[in-house]
């Protein structure tokens, strides 16, 4: 199997594809595109990824979009072999599929919300700072709701690590490390984060990014 990922040589979106693919040990071919030389926008790109953005993964010469199709199809393909995904039979799986689905499309719309009220890559004729408040504590409530989950097992699905935790984990974190919420609230959340952040191929694809 050829698996290719396009990603960004800085911080993107790519990043927890990045991750996974290390937790996993996948073979791949990395190419990094510069994003602001618009990289992503050119025509071989946008074959691709119609959307002209990261990640794209390329399997077998067919490609895959969206950062949460990829890591769950990664999950199916190598990560129930490794003991880091649900089987398709497994109750688990239907946990790990309403957990990675809720951080990408929740908490995530929530994050957007929050970044178009006040980050700096938006034009500050977009800000409210009402907004800002608004998605702040909206992002409260539901890292209430994912404090309260981790209460009573160490990790997503139970006693041991999985791509749930990755998947959640870098939605998690970047919104508390790039986006200015807060988890010192969430005694839990900040457990959880701390022992994803200790794992290796986290360290390795943050670094990559940050360098």
């Amino acid at each position: 199997m050829n698996i290719t990922l396009y990603a960004a040589n800085n911080l993107s979106s790519a990043q927890p594809v990045v991750h996974a693919l290390a937790e996993l040990e996948v073979p791949h071919e990395l190419v990094l595109l510069d994003l602001q030389a618009g990289d992503q926008k050119k025509p071989a790109c946008v074959a691709l990824n119609p959307n002209g953005k990261v990640p794209t993964l390329v399997v077998d010469g067919t490609p895959m979009f969206e950062a949460l199709a990829i890591m769950q199809w990664l999950g199916d393909r190598f990560g129930v072999q490794r003991k880091l995904w649900p089987a398709p039979v497994a109750p688990e799986r239907l946990e790990a599929l309403s957990w990675t689905t809720w951080a990408y499309v929740t908490v995530g719309s929530a994050i957007n919300r929050l970044n178009y009220a006040q980050s700096e890559r938006v034009p500050v004729e977009l800000h409210s700072a009402a907004q800002a408040e608004h998605a702040q504590a909206e992002l409260q409530q539901l890292l209430a709701i994912l404090d309260a989950r981790l209460a009573s097992r160490p990790y997503l699905l139970g006693d041991t690590f999985s791509l749930a935790d990755l998947v959640v984990g870098n939605c998690i974190s970047y919104a508390t490390s790039f986006c200015g919420v807060a988890a010192d609230h969430h005694a839990h959340v900040e457990a959880w984060l701390a022992r994803l952040h200790a794992r290796p191929a986290y360290q390795k694809a943050w670094a990559a990014a940050a360098a």
